[in-house]
């Protein structure tokens, strides 16, 4: 399928700049009320959003309540819109004028990164995010589950105590440390085994389902049905793969990719060593909250680290 270009990249290229999109856990109420409010390219943004959602999206990150913001089909929505509307707004004031080499998001950001990318429209890509925070919520709702950080173990480690746990590696976001999910169950017994086995800290995390682990299995063929039925481009950008840490640049590896997203673990400590390797000495993080720049710092010493998360002072 022929690529749209997309209206998140200049003509440029930066080629040691990525830029990097959070995940769920970012949302705060509040979030994109000061871009909305100075830039024009920013209110498009959340004015499509608007449109795609059936309701006002906008004010709910305006002005939550939190508890609402905190709920799946709500937070990932709500944070896409809100990371394209500060990379629009900085777009628009000249702060960014260079396509970067790489985009790359955590979890529902790689959606967010493949809008940017030009592989999704924004109403497309909003409305296919719609549907996977909808089936993950239906998902969570069916068999209850939960997710927790193990600090201090390395992968190998947390493996082999996911498998004698029944639990799952889900996020890989540095090399001692990583959240496994599951059963609530089999979470208690794997963070019991972690704490027996040497693991610095273990933290139970605030979220409402076992993302990336196998108790979203019964989401994955209706959300291959909605990836079926959008239109998908080849990225005019490399986007770096949640599952495989590798670069997608075709329509089909985009597909691929997203048909397996949300039951394979999130290689982000491997992503971001793939990005650093090729030449990226900064990473721009746009939308709500300093995460992933916090993870790239432990991850890439020497790195610039820029985060976008509302209007920029001049």
């Amino acid at each position: 399928m022929a690529s749209s270009t997309s209206a998140f990249l200049p003509e440029p290229v930066d080629s040691g700049v990525a830029w990097l999109f959070p995940g769920q856990g970012s949302q705060q109420a509040g979030m994109g009320r000061d871009v909305w409010e100075r830039s024009a390219a920013a209110r498009r943004v959340f004015e499509a959003a608007d449109r795609v959602m059936g309701f006002p999206l906008s004010a709910l990150c305006f002005e939550g309540p939190d508890e609402k913001l905190r709920e799946t089909e709500f937070a990932q929505p709500a944070i896409l819109a809100t990371s394209l509307a500060c990379l629009a707004a900085a777009l628009e004031r000249g702060d960014v004028a260079a396509r970067p080499a790489f985009t790359a998001g955590h979890s529902l950001g790689e959606y967010t990164a493949l809008i940017a990318a030009g592989a999704l429209s924004l109403e497309e890509g909003l409305g296919l995010l719609r549907e996977r925070a909808r089936l993950m919520a239906e998902a969570s709702r069916a068999e209850r589950g939960t997710l927790a950080a193990i600090i201090g173990l390395d992968e190998a480690a947390v493996r082999a105590i996911c498998r004698e746990a029944s639990a799952d590696v889900c996020n890989l976001n540095l090399p001692a440390q990583t959240v496994i999910g599951g059963t609530l169950a089999a979470v208690a017994r794997a963070s019991d085994l972690a704490r027996q086995r040497g693991a610095q800290r273990v933290q139970e995390l605030n979220v409402s389902g076992a993302f990336h682990s196998r108790l979203m299995q019964p989401a994955v063929e209706g959300l291959k049905r909605a990836i079926a039925a959008v239109r998908v481009s080849a990225p005019e950008v490399p986007v770096v793969a949640n599952a495989t840490a590798q670069p997608l640049t075709t329509e089909e590896a985009v597909r691929e990719e997203l048909g397996v997203q949300i039951v394979s673990p999130v290689r982000w400590h491997d992503s971001v060593t793939l990005m650093a390797a090729a030449g990226v000495t900064t990473f721009i993080e746009f939308g709500p909250g300093r995460v992933l720049t916090g993870l790239a710092r432990r991850l890439v010493a020497e790195a610039k680290l820029v985060n976008v998360s509302g209007w920029q002072p001049a």
